[in-house]
């Protein structure tokens, strides 16, 4: 059966080589290609000009424009192959249609892929030898197809049985509900990550209620992905219920600080009490927000360690926001000076060397007080704001600090130290005197 079909497949092509007819086919193919590269072409750019009017279509075409110029061709192929049969043999034709589909699958598998995985960065090994195996699938297949192999080998699967507990199940029907599991749970994967770099876009909308939305989205997209999947295998749905009391009884038992995490960071999503880039303290740990996820959130402190803080401690203990509300911060400083300073002179030099720093904010203004009156001097007080609490605090309060001592030499203003008067006294008194001797005598 497979030499007759493989037989019969060359001797067709080859009466279409000697059939005048074959131009008509070449130029029919040619025609067909080129018609879906230009028709794919001016679809991207026209809607890439209409990016404000036409944005879900955009969203469409921007998913598919990788294979949009094979499926045109396979499509004009499709219809042009039985209008050119009703007058001349179209061999060529039917052989070029499983070779421009294949073509298109696998274009359409490697975006995929790259989409789900590979998001703005660059593939792994294990993708790449992935793509490899999946492409040489693929041409297999489509070889098996043209040359008839194809029935050959369907028959093969379906008659091979696999012993799985007490049922008996074919191994077409295995891979059958193999690649159901996978390309549903592909396309949930695909759509989800579409849909969550146009909502990462969209400005108007709140960074939080973006991740959230992006995160629920993807949640429900697999979920429909799964179920999806169990009904194309032929799984009766009704045996989640068995699925959903186990799970009950493990939450009950040890999941209940994953699932509270988890909850936990949708509160903190919907309710915007903290957002990515915020610079926050939680308990010991203080830094930048750089990750808000659905089990835990990424604090990266001003020494570059990352902390991965799970989203329960955030609602059950207290947080410290730098940037909740106003990202502007007052930091301060103080020195002494001496008593015979002129305070007013000291104070107004403190204000105008705190507003020459760049990152010190005008508004409001630095201020300088005299905040008491020690043993050793006065003591002032430079406060002042600052708009930009991600870049750091020690390094603007240092370049304030240097302001300062460097203002101080220029206008010989003394920072008075600490002194004490320690006095040695050699002879005591007189009734000191007797006193010492009679306590020595007793």
């Amino acid at each position: 059966m497979r030499q007759n079909a493989l037989s019969n497949l060359l001797f067709d092509l080859w009466d279409d080589l000697q059939d005048p007819g074959l131009l008509g086919q070449v130029v029919t193919l040619v025609f067909c290609l080129v018609i879906g590269w230009a028709v794919a072409r001016l679809v991207r750019q026209r809607i890439t000009a209409h990016d404000t009017q036409l944005r879900v279509v955009r969203l469409g075409v921007e998913s598919f424009s990788r294979v949009l110029s094979p499926l045109i061709a396979l499509a004009m192929i499709a219809i042009a192959t039985p209008l050119l049969g009703q007058w001349q043999r179209v061999n060529l034709l039917k052989v070029a249609m499983p070779l421009v589909g294949s073509f298109a699958l696998i274009r359409l598998s490697f975006y995929v892929l790259h989409r789900v995985f590979a998001r703005g960065g660059k593939a792994g090994i294990f993708l790449s030898i992935f793509e490899k195996v999946f492409a040489i699938l693929v041409w297999s297949g489509v070889a098996l197809y043209i040359t008839g192999w194809w029935p050959d080998l369907v028959q093969y699967l379906e008659q091979t049985v696999l012993p799985i507990g007490r049922n008996k199940v074919s191994l077409l029907t295995a891979l059958q509900a193999a690649i159901s599991v996978l390309v549903t749970l592909m396309i949930a994967l695909w759509a989800s990550a579409t849909l969550e770099e146009r909502l990462m876009r969209m400005d108007s909308v709140h960074s939080s209620l973006r991740v959230v939305m992006a995160r629920m989205g993807r949640a429900v997209l697999i979920l429909f992905a799964v179920l999806i999947s169990l009904s194309l295998v032929g799984i009766d749905l009704t045996v989640l219920s068995v699925f959903g009391g186990a799970l009950g009884v493990g939450l009950g038992l040890g999941l209940q600080k994953i699932v509270s995490s988890y909850v936990s960071g949708f509160v903190i999503l919907l309710e915007r009490s903290l957002a990515i880039g915020d610079v926050v303290m939680i308990d010991k740990y203080s830094g930048q927000i750089t990750q808000i996820n659905t089990r835990y959130t990424v604090v990266r402190g001003p020494d570059g360690v990352e902390t991965v803080i799970p989203n329960e401690m955030l609602l059950s203990g207290p947080v410290l926001n730098y940037s909740l509300t106003d990202r502007a911060l007052r930091l301060f400083t103080r020195v002494t000076v001496g008593y015979q300073t002129d305070i007013d002179l000291v104070l107004r030099l403190l204000e105008q060397v705190a507003a020459g720093i760049p990152r010190v904010s005008s508004n409001p203004a630095p201020q300088a007080y005299l905040i008491k009156f020690e043993a050793d001097g006065l003591e002032l007080e430079l406060g002042f704001w600052i708009a930009d609490l991600e870049n750091g605090r020690a390094n603007v309060l240092s370049d304030v600090n240097r302001a300062v001592w460097k203002m101080l030499q220029e206008n010989q203003i003394q920072v008075p130290y600490p002194q004490r008067e320690v006095r040695l006294i050699d002879h005591l008194p007189a009734s000191e005197t007797r006193t010492s001797q009679a306590v020595r005598a007793t």
